[in-house]
């Protein structure tokens, strides 16, 4: 069953159960799929962007990301089954695959923040198959040369889960356009995950995570970045949900 909000519709399963899926999945060498992590951002973007609510309904599973979103699941009286944080699911999926011998790949993040990923990880987990890391240069989007050397690398040492770090909506984008050629198991968007595991960015103290404040908390570390998403969306993002409490369900074309 998945959860109505804002007009985009959420899977209702936990943090333990979206791994279960992952990893059966991968297991089974199932057809290639795709996972998405929505937050308030997410959610507001795909307001007017049709291209990315194409690819959100075409996902494996779209798990709630953000504490926002479950505070309006109960607001809406829909509940969720908890938050699927996506440096939690990255991390957990990591120490899973090492114990499951899968093999994984780490495309994007700030030049180094893979590669440093990379090492504390397989620092924790010694066993772990790290197949490859790629930080692709600004703007590879419309390069076909480097669009080209990210696939080749992929396809060359055939992971079974591939973790793409580029940012929403880019990612999304990216994933879908390649992940049936590609042929990996199950492709996941998981935005700055490699920064904050790699240490590059500050995460949030667990207690801020936990009470919803970790949105303040990177506000703080990283303003100019942002400022808009928070100060500007934030208060959009509480009328988008106030609209479909008072007014009625959302439907998105």
């Amino acid at each position: 069953m998945r959860v109505n909000i804002g007009g985009v519709y959420i899977d209702r399963y936990s943090f333990n159960e979206v791994i279960d899926r992952i990893i059966n999945h991968v297991q089974e060498r199932g057809l290639p799929e795709y996972v998405v992590t929505p937050n308030a951002d997410h959610i507001l973007n795909l307001q007017k962007d049709s291209r990315f609510r194409d690819i959100y309904r075409k996902a494996f599973l779209v798990v709630p990301d953000g504490v926002s979103l479950l505070w309006s699941a109960n607001f809406l009286q829909t509940p969720l089954n908890g938050r699927v944080n996506g440096t939690d699911l990255f991390e957990t999926s990591c120490a899973i695959a090492e114990e499951k011998e899968l093999k994984v790949f780490f495309l994007g993040g700030r030049p180094g923040a893979a590669e440093k990923a990379k090492q504390i990880l397989q620092a924790r987990h010694p066993n772990l198959k790290i197949v490859g890391t790629h930080c692709p240069p600004y703007g590879f989007e419309s390069k076909r040369e480097e669009l080209a050397l990210i696939t080749s690398k992929i396809k060359a040492v055939k992971p079974d889960i591939l973790f793409v770090g580029l940012g929403a909506p880019k990612q999304e984008y990216w994933i879908h356009a390649n992940y049936q050629q590609l042929g990996v198991p199950i492709s996941v968007g998981i935005g700055v995950s490699f920064e904050l595991v790699s240490n590059m960015v500050q995460r949030a103290p667990v207690w801020m995570q936990k009470t919803g404040l970790e949105w303040l908390f990177r506000l703080i570390v990283e303003p100019q970045r942002l400022w808009k998403r928070y100060i500007i969306g934030n208060p959009q993002f509480i009328w988008l949900i106030l609209k479909q409490r008072f007014f009625g369900i959302i439907k998105l074309n």
